[in-house]
């Protein structure tokens, strides 16, 4: 099962940023898991916005044609929780693009209120782990983060 922790996209800049954002609802069963009288967004969900924002960013460089995967977070500083009924706002930007992979910054905000600051760092697998053996489709693109993407590009074409 593929967990999709993005909205939808608000800006696509090709191979320099994007922002996305998450409506968080009452309705997700997550969060009344960490404190059942008091739900919040676990920072780790915060994180995978974070990634999925950055990693499709990093993805659309390349028409994703690349295998991108999360290799190491540098930095994740958590400055308020999020609760239901807000808007999380996550802007990623490429700091550094190769073959071998990228290092993105971003920060997460509700409103003007900082939530987050991240560093990521993804990797390119076919370009790192050559010899060994993928399948041939792109198992981290799927047609359900592409269609992400397409959305707003579909919206910026109706806006102009």
């Amino acid at each position: 099962m593929r967990w999709i922790w993005i909205d939808k996209f608000t800006s696509f800049e090709h191979a320099v940023s994007a922002t996305a954002i998450k409506n968080v609802t009452l309705a997700e069963e997550h969060l009344h898991d960490l404190y059942p009288a008091f739900p919040i967004v676990p920072h780790s969900l915060i994180l995978e916005g974070m990634a999925q924002t950055a990693g499709i960013l990093v993805g659309e460089v390349s028409n994703f044609s690349q295998k991108v995967i999360l290799a190491k977070v540098g930095k994740a500083v958590f400055h308020r929780i999020v609760r239901p009924g807000e808007t999380i706002t996550f802007h990623a930007r490429i700091d550094q693009i190769s073959e071998q992979g990228a290092s993105t910054s971003g920060t997460a905000k509700v409103g003007e209120d900082l939530v987050a600051e991240i560093e990521i760092m993804f990797s390119h697998i076919d370009q790192n782990m050559a010899g060994m053996k993928f399948p041939e489709h792109n198992f981290v693109f799927t047609e359900q983060f592409s269609s992400l993407l397409s959305s707003y590009k579909d919206a910026l074409k109706v806006m102009l």
